[in-house]
């Protein structure tokens, strides 16, 4: 399932952003046949990127995030937009290492050192960029470390993905505290108490999905949500403001990569004509493949050239 809901606590001090993103990081994982380290971390960004999406005040307000290490995986790059659409992709999406000393994924040690870039589009001339070095390479950690140097804003980020013994996607979630201004510093105790002893996000979806018996997605989420902030005090408790949807969607077309032959300019274009009589672009974020025979490419090129017709 794919769903993500928007709630409150009664005292107005902190915003909660929950997901549930199972289907998506699924849909990721076959797009690119990911290796269970690559699902993994492709499928925490995936869940980022999507709950700061949900952040968006506009549907078509879209944001970029780039993870970029030295680690085998190579490069992260996920983009969301504020209507809940999510794609992206990874470098290396046969990356594997050896588990961690606690038995979980090695995703640290995929990204390795580096950096974290996150571009906002928000419709204005300039668009924002916000760019820190990596903390952990783990996701959750980095993008806590972003808001905090890059926002300004205080967020605790809690991310994850479990995978199956077949390789598939089992569960993946995450969640968004954001502190409010003026917010009471006793919340921020309480959640940091909470916090600490935090079964994983990734885990807690499994168990509240096993326990659905038939319920709407709106109730599972509901369910997830009280459990995670059922020990809190009660003027802390949390109410839904609104659910949202998420979901993985790609929008390549003809006509981008039309742009994207065009863009090379057209000496580059004529050789390709000349040496190839065809070409054949591959979206990276979905892998559907867009062939341009030679008429094809010979309109681009008068295109290029300001020819028409």
């Amino acid at each position: 399932m794919n769903k993500a809901l928007i709630a409150i606590d009664k005292s107005r001090s902190f915003r909660v952003y929950l997901a549930i993103t199972t289907t998506m990081v699924e849909d990721a994982r076959q797009i690119h046949q990911a290796s269970p380290l690559a699902a993994a971390a492709l499928g925490r960004v995936l869940t980022g990127a999507g709950i700061m999406g949900l952040q968006l005040k506009n549907k078509e307000d879209k944001l970029t995030i780039q993870f970029k290490g030295e680690g085998p995986a190579g490069e992260i790059l996920v983009t969301a937009n504020g209507a809940g659409s999510v794609k992206g992709y990874i470098s290396n999406p046969d990356v594997e290492l050896p588990l961690r000393e606690d038995g979980k994924l090695n995703v640290g040690g995929a990204i390795g050192v580096g950096t974290l870039t996150v571009i906002k589009d928000l419709g204005m001339r300039e668009p924002y960029v916000g760019k820190i070095d990596l903390v952990t390479g783990e996701i959750a950690d980095d993008l806590t470390a972003y808001f905090f140097l890059s926002e300004q804003q205080s967020t605790s980020v809690a991310l994850g993905v479990r995978i199956n013994t077949d390789g598939s996607t089992l569960s993946a979630g995450g969640m968004m505290i954001q502190m409010l201004p003026d917010g009471d510093q006793e919340a921020v105790d309480a959640l940091e108490l909470l916090l600490d002893k935090m079964t994983p996000i990734s885990s807690l979806v499994e168990e509240e999905v096993k326990r659905s018996n038939g319920k709407t997605e709106e109730a599972i989420m509901t369910g997830l949500l009280q459990t995670i902030f059922a020990d809190l005090p009660e003027k802390f408790a949390v109410e839904t403001l609104e659910f949202r949807e998420l979901k993985w969607d790609c929008d390549c077309s003809a006509e981008r990569l039309e742009k994207v032959l065009i863009s090379i300019g057209p000496g580059d274009l004529k050789e390709i004509i000349e040496e190839d009589g065809q070409a054949e672009l591959v979206c990276q974020f979905c892998e559907k493949k867009y062939h341009f025979d030679k008429e094809h490419l010979e309109q681009l090129l008068k295109e290029s050239l300001g020819i028409g017709g």
